[in-house]
């Protein structure tokens, strides 16, 4: 996830989801044990045994990458703060830290292999974001099994979420074994739509684009008869970029491929029922065809192969791009920005075009975002269920009248007036801090289909009950509930990458070598470097160079969990 505004960090990707502290925690019962895990009844005897809060306190220590957006009030620190007390006073656990970084520059990652090749003390439980960290520490040996535990002391809430999507574990099985705890994330997160100057279409008196044909006669007039009055050096009519990659969450090109029926970037099932590295497929060449005429024509930027995510976003905020592709949230931010800049500005999300055989695929979203991992040393591995079965149970889809109804923290991110009302962002004295990132698991918890059923529930007209329906009715933008609708009226058109497998042993030697060349070629050929045809030998060099064994080993993969 990426670094913005105070605000926009917020509204964007995450909706970070609030929660308070009004109560005790409500599913403690009189002899410590919890009444969803049968299994622990009868075992406080054990020192070790599960409990819902610990007398005297039992320890987790962490490590801590800390976002450089992320802010701290009354003299806190990562180490030291309201959410590590809380954890203390409300479950007995006490969070030691080991170390922390501002994680700039990939900091984080580069201090936990530091700390592996070094011999450092491991902490009992790190969550992890960067997938290849997370695969290289699984490898190191030193974390432990974890399924088991999960079996064993997760609460109901916490395993219907998790079967939402069996698949969530396969990253990081290991022979049969589960080694890291998937962090749970929302659905279609990042799955993207289009979002369109409304206002310049019912000006130039034109309809959404359903098809690719229809989109090019939109970006023709958006650029050369701007009912804005801009010259057509000035406009963007699509803002998209591939700085890093061809798919991504803001300004995703990926969609013009999956127009002519394949998606780059990830494994998708072919006609014969194997997997297929996407960007292989034959129908590449018509999606770079098709960007290397709207770059030649002026639609997308002369520079998109420049341009990251937080770029794409920048014509859209000035006022001078008409299109942009991104996820459902994107009327909270960035786009509620525009009006600044053009205050008559209207955007509304569209479908996704279909190319001209009727086909539309777009890059599906995981429901995870990193992973937890425990150490084969803890000594109290249950703890971590305590904390985050109280997470999942009141926080990630709390109730009305539920102990979280506010928020997480008072004086963090909401607080409440004399007259009774409640405070959020800069209303908050002090200012608001995104205090759910001090929690010892990346965004607390997450059910993955919770945050949408409250959006569509807001576009049915339903009013605002829970505190998740509230928290997406102030935090995200006017449009979202009818974007998040817009997205699942093409729900069938989401593709995820098939292989959620750890990186083969191909992958591991082979695999940065070939993303390079693919990335390079497929430049070329939008800029008119290379000719069409160079796909063809990318494809041959592609297959030669380790793409043909890489096949083979998701296959492999794939037979075994299918």
């Amino acid at each position: 996830m990426k670094a913005f505004t105070k605000k926009g960090f917020v509204l964007a990707l995450a909706c970070m989801m609030s929660v308070s502290l009004l109560g005790a925690c409500g599913k403690a019962n009189n002899d410590g044990n919890t009444a969803d895990n049968p299994g622990n009844a009868g075992s406080t005897s054990n020192e070790n045994a599960y409990q819902d809060k610990y007398d005297p306190p039992v320890t987790i220590s962490t490590v801590w990458g800390i976002d450089p957006e992320l802010k701290f009030k009354n003299g806190e620190t990562i180490e030291n703060n309201v959410a590590t007390q809380w954890a203390k006073d409300t479950l007995g656990i006490d969070i030691q830290s080991i170390w922390s970084v501002t994680d700039s520059n990939n900091a984080f990652a580069t201090k936990m292999r530091l700390a592996l090749t070094s011999g450092e003390q491991i902490p009992d439980v790190v969550t992890i974001g960067d997938a290849q960290l997370a695969q290289d520490l699984i490898d190191s040996g030193l974390f432990r099994e974890v399924g088991s535990l999960f079996d064993q002391y997760a609460s109901d809430t916490w395993k219907a979420a998790m079967a939402i999507d069996d698949n969530v574990w396969n990253p990081y099985t290991r022979n049969g074994e589960r080694m890291g705890i998937p962090v749970l994330d929302y659905a279609y997160n990042h799955d993207y739509l289009l979002w369109i100057r409304q206002d310049w279409l019912d000006k130039l008196n034109l309809k959404a684009p359903a098809t690719l044909a229809e989109l090019e006669t939109v970006m023709e007039k958006f650029k050369n008869a701007n009912p804005d009055g801009l010259s057509p050096d000035q406009v963007t009519p699509l803002s998209i970029g591939f700085k890093n990659k061809l798919s991504s969450w803001m300004g995703d090109p990926s969609w013009i491929f999956g127009a002519y029926g394949t998606l780059p970037e990830q494994w998708n099932l072919s006609a014969d029922g194997t997997l297929e590295y996407g960007s292989v497929n034959p129908a590449m060449k018509q999606g770079l065809a098709t960007m290397k005429s709207w770059l030649e024509k002026g639609y997308i930027p002369a520079e998109t192969a420049l341009w990251d995510e937080n770029k794409t976003s920048e014509p859209a905020v000035a006022g001078t791009a008409g299109i942009i592709p991104g996820p459902y949230w994107m009327s909270g931010w960035p786009l509620s920005d525009t009006v600044k800049n053009a205050p008559n500005a209207v955007w509304k999300p569209y479908a996704i075009p279909a190319g001209p055989e009727g086909k539309a695929m777009r890059h599906g979203t995981h429901f995870t975002n990193g992973v937890t991992l425990i150490s084969k040393d803890m000594k109290n591995p249950e703890a971590l269920f305590t904390y985050q079965n109280y997470m999942f149970e009141n926080y990630a889809d709390p109730k009305p009248g539920g102990v979280f109804d506010n928020g997480l923290f008072k004086n963090y991110d909401y607080d409440i007036a004399e007259d009774g009302k409640l405070l959020r962002w800069d209303d908050i004295p002090g200012g608001y801090v995104n205090a759910v990132r001090y929690l010892l698991v990346r965004d607390g918890a997450r059910i993955p289909d919770a945050q949408m059923k409250a959006l569509l529930n807001l576009a049915d007209g339903k009013e605002a009950t829970t505190r998740l329906e509230k928290e997406v009715q102030s935090a995200y933008g006017a449009e979202t509930p009818a974007a998040a609708k817009v997205l699942l009226s093409q729900e069938d058109i989401s593709f995820k990458n098939l292989y959620t497998g750890p990186p083969t042993e191909t992958m591991s030697s082979k695999l940065d070598y070939l993303n390079k060349i693919e990335l390079q070629t497929f430049n070329e050929i939008i800029y008119g470097k290379k000719p069409i045809e160079a796909f063809d030998e990318f494809v041959s060099t592609w297959k030669a160079g380790g793409g043909d064994k890489i096949s083979e080993e998701v296959n492999a993969w794939y037979n075994s969990v299918k």
